[in-house]
């Protein structure tokens, strides 16, 4: 999972990276809590990665299945298995519109949970008033989801600062951000390194 900012120098942005995925994970309710303490038996540190990436969305089915005793459906189980990508199966039976499977479903919810909550953090310690943007697989695969409740209550539940929070835009990036980005700034390389030709 990464995390990235931008500030505005006078006459353009500049990108700052950060390894702000591995920061410590959190919980906000009782769930959570219990959550982490499962994953504290299997890892040294639990950082926000574990819960709220790719390769976190397998660690909270599992929570679900082994703690919490949802019955997991032996059709979903074998999809699972058999998938190339454990986390597009988890979250694709979390939203299948004739038979959603109760297991995926709760781990879809509880991600988007701590998805709004980490991004809602990251405004706070950044200040980023401008808004926030999400791009990767799972924003995608998730863009109905996070368009419930659930994701904007858990961006907004900081304090004093709820209602400043619920001003800030929250985007999902559809574009191949990554490369649009990287060209421009190859362009503008250029340019400048032309310029002192």
């Amino acid at each position: 999972m990464g995390e990235s900012f931008l500030t505005w120098d006078g006459s353009r942005y500049q990108a700052h990276s950060s390894e702000g995925g591995h920061s410590d994970f959190t919980p906000t309710d009782k769930r959570q809590i219990r959550l982490l303490e499962f994953l504290l038996e299997r890892f040294d540190h639990v950082g926000v990665e574990r819960v709220c990436s790719g390769i976190g969305v397998p660690n909270i089915y599992d929570y679900f299945r082994d703690i919490e005793k949802i019955p997991e459906r032996p059709d979903v189980a074998q999809a699972i298995k058999s998938a190339n990508d454990h986390t597009k199966a988890i979250v694709d039976a979390a939203v299948d519109p004739k038979n959603p499977s109760e297991l995926c479903r709760a781990t879809v919810d509880t991600l988007v949970s701590i998805l709004g909550a980490e991004a809602g953090n990251l405004v706070l310690k950044v200040f980023a008033t401008g808004g926030v943007y999400m791009a990767g697989g799972i924003a995608l695969h998730l863009i109905d989801v996070l368009r419930v409740p659930r994701f904007l209550q858990a961006f907004t539940n900081k304090g004093p600062f709820k209602d400043l929070m619920g001003r800030i835009p929250v985007h999902v990036i559809t574009a191949r951000a990554a490369l649009v980005g990287a060209a421009t700034y190859g362009l503008q390389m250029v340019e400048l390194y032309k310029g002192r030709a």
